[in-house]
């Protein structure tokens, strides 16, 4: 039969390494939001420019006024 002192000490070693796992996993979605965050960033600052270029067009082909 297995001590109560080391049957908890089994149980408190499980629970570390399932934290620790849970660590690491909170880590990786942080790098890959971080990623997803830029990427928006950059979206947005193409879509910006593409807006101001259409701008330009439809101005000199007088579809808007200036």
């Amino acid at each position: 039969m297995v001590e109560p002192d080391n049957i908890l000490l089994v149980y408190l070693r499980r629970l570390s390494d399932q934290m620790e796992a849970i660590r690491e996993d909170n880590r990786e979605i942080k790098s890959r939001l971080g990623i997803l965050k830029q990427q928006g960033a950059s979206l947005s600052t193409r879509l910006d420019r593409i807006e101001l270029r259409l701008d330009r067009i439809e101005r000199r082909m007088e579809l808007v006024e200036a």
